[in-house]
């Protein structure tokens, strides 16, 4: 049985003193619209993270000088090294901050996770070293702050084959045209990762055309990102779209410097690690549920008796901690492969989220019923953590699509010996 060890809990009750004393008196004013970047940075230089991080591109350039030295052509592309995460190169510390900030703030960890693990991982899993260098690591040192541009208006589910967004090659770079849609920390983000099919006039349908990944500078000619779209939920994270008008990129903004097609399986790695992530994101939504459900049923009376005594409430509460079980599991399955060297399948990857997003949704869900009237008011977060919970069952692939990519995986001929 995979739990965090006793170094680990230290360091989750540090980030716990941090989100108690530096988030939450702010989750109100970045809730209604104060962009949450400084309390980011505010947090990453608390721990340390840029540190971390030039230490690790430190080794990462010794290693590229030694293998070039050594003759064999090395110092390019340096896309297998390891890129570390949320939390550092540990899987569990970057759960612990997943999970410690989704308690306080869901939203506040989307953007911080959106630009750290989506576009700067983006760029350290498939950009050249000096790409890496260039844009992956003023993000990763909080820097910069990066988007991640995929979602099209009219291919959400159906990411890949109906992009629109078209990259021609033209003299030594590509002109970008398309629009990019519901894409977090667009309307702040210094960088951005936005994928095109690239367009080399050969008459190749629009849906077969390779996808390519291309770093993309707020300021370059043709790029518009708008204010902040509004929505539902996940008020802290900063939503928005991107334009893309006669975007001339010099070839150096191609991700990799060579047309490989790996956009699709750049983006895929992407959608699975985001998948993945999902369950710390879930378990912090349903314990702080359950934690506050708790206290509410304890100290709040009906009918001379406090409502924790009925069973009807009783029940909630047993469900909130049962699906709270089954999410900590999930999640320490995932910990504990990576720890040796393995990768869930897309079918465990989407099954993880799949279970994960509903459980989280239903117990933010219980948790505003068994407040009553009090549940529907801001001033009690679970009416804000049933707003963003319900994000997780969209994001990275709707409940639907899970179900699609769990099914196909299981009625395919390919058997991975885990069933």
């Amino acid at each position: 049985m995979f739990q965090f060890t006793e170094e680990q809990k230290m360091v989750r009750q540090m980030v716990r003193r941090w989100t108690t004393n530096s988030l939450e008196p702010k989750v109100s004013a970045i809730e209604e619209g104060e962009p949450p970047y400084e309390l980011m940075r505010e947090f990453a230089k608390t721990f340390g993270i840029p540190d971390m991080v030039v230490g690790m591109f430190e080794k990462l350039e010794k290693r590229a000088a030694e293998k070039q030295a050594g003759g064999d052509g090395g110092g390019g592309g340096d896309a297998k090294q390891p890129s570390p995460g949320i939390g550092g190169p540990d899987p569990a510390l970057s759960a612990i901050v997943s999970l410690e900030l989704t308690r306080v703030c869901p939203g506040f960890m989307l953007a911080f996770g959106a630009s750290m693990g989506l576009a700067g991982g983006a760029i350290m899993g498939k950009g050249t070293l000096e790409q890496k260098r260039r844009w992956a690591l003023p993000i990763m040192t909080w820097d910069k702050i990066g988007g991640w541009g995929m979602t099209e208006p009219a291919s959400g589910s159906d990411a890949f084959r109906s992009m629109r967004t078209v990259a021609v090659p033209r003299g030594d770079g590509y002109v970008l045209n398309g629009q990019k849609t519901f894409i977090t920390n667009a309307p702040y983000a210094d960088i951005l990762v936005v994928y095109a099919k690239i367009d080399h006039g050969d008459g190749t349908p629009l849906s077969e055309r390779p996808i390519e990944a291309f770093v993309v500078e707020r300021g370059d000619a043709g790029v518009d990102t708008p204010p902040p779209m509004k929505k539902m939920g996940m008020h802290a994270s900063p939503t928005g779209e991107i334009f893309l008008q006669d975007c001339y990129l010099p070839a150096d903004r191609l991700l990799g410097m060579k047309e490989k097609s790996q956009g699709r399986a750049s983006g895929k790695g992407v959608f699975h690690s985001e998948r993945t992530g999902m369950a710390p994101m879930a378990c912090g939504i349903i314990e702080r549920c359950l934690e506050l459900s708790l206290a509410y049923a304890k100290e709040r009376e009906a009918w001379g008796r406090p409502i924790a005594d009925y069973q009807l409430v009783q029940d909630k509460l047993a469900r909130m901690y049962m699906h709270l079980q089954n999410a900590q599991n999930a999640m320490f399955k995932q910990l504990w492969m990576e720890k040796q060297g393995m990768t869930m399948t897309d079918a465990e990857a989407s099954a993880t989220k799949l279970y994960c997003a509903r459980a989280a949704t239903e117990c933010a869900m219980e948790a505003v019923q068994l407040f009553g009237g009090n549940g529907y008011m801001q001033e009690y977060r679970v009416e804000m953590l049933a707003r963003d919970a319900k994000l997780l069952q969209i994001g990275g692939g709707t409940d639907e699509i899970q179900a699609l990519n769990i099914a196909r995986n299981l009625l395919s001929d390919e058997d991975d010996g885990r069933l």
